[in-house]
C-alpha cells in the first residue's frame, strides 16, 4: 500500500480549519510525510487599493505579509509545518498550487452553512471537482 508523500491543508480563522490543520497533520504523522498548510488571500487590487464605496483597502503585500505572521502562529508547535500564503480565488489558488507541489492529499474543513455556500460557493465542492489529488474533509465537533 502506498502512503502520502505530501500533505496539504488550507485553513483559515474557524473551528473547521483547526480541526483540518489536526486531521492533515495525523495523516502526514502517520505516513511520514511533508506537511503544507495553506492560507489564500484575496486577489490584490491596483494601487491606491480602492474598494467599493471610494474606501481605501490595506496595501497587498502588507495583507500578504499579516497572513504569513498569523500562519505561521497557527502551526506553531507542529513540527515540519510549511506555512504557504497564496494569492487569488481560494478555491482554484489551493487546487493549483496542489498540482505544482505534488500533492498527494489535501485537506480541508467542511462547514458552510446554507447561506454562505449560496452567497460564497462550496469550497469543499471544487475541491472534490478539480483537486489533483484525494481530498479529505473534515467537520469540526458539533457544539
Amino acid at each position: 500500500m502506498e502512503t502520502y508523500r505530501h500533505v496539504a491543508v488550507a485553513v483559515e480563522d474557524s473551528p473547521g480549519s483547526r480541526k483540518a490543520l489536526d486531521e492533515a497533520w495525523r495523516m502526514a504523522s502517520l505516513s511520514g510525510a511533508r506537511l503544507s498548510v495553506l492560507h489564500v488571500t484575496s486577489i490584490p487590487l491596483p494601487p491606491p487599493y480602492m474598494g467599493e464605496g471610494g474606501v481605501f483597502l490595506p496595501d497587498p503585500q502588507v495583507m500578504q505579509d499579516a497572513a504569513l505572521v498569523w500562519l505561521k502562529e497557527m502551526v506553531e508547535g507542529i513540527p515540519g509545518a510549511e506555512p504557504q500564503v497564496l494569492e487569488g480565488h481560494p478555491p482554484d489558488a489551493v487546487c493549483e498550487w496542489a498540482g505544482a507541489n505534488d500533492v498527494d492529499l489535501l485537506v480541508a474543513g467542511a462547514e458552510r452553512g446554507r447561506v454562505e455556500r449560496l452567497l460564497l460557493g462550496s469550497f469543499a465542492l471544487h475541491l472534490a471537482r478539480h483537486a489533483p489529488c484525494d481530498i479529505l474533509l473534515a467537520r469540526p465537533e458539533k457544539k
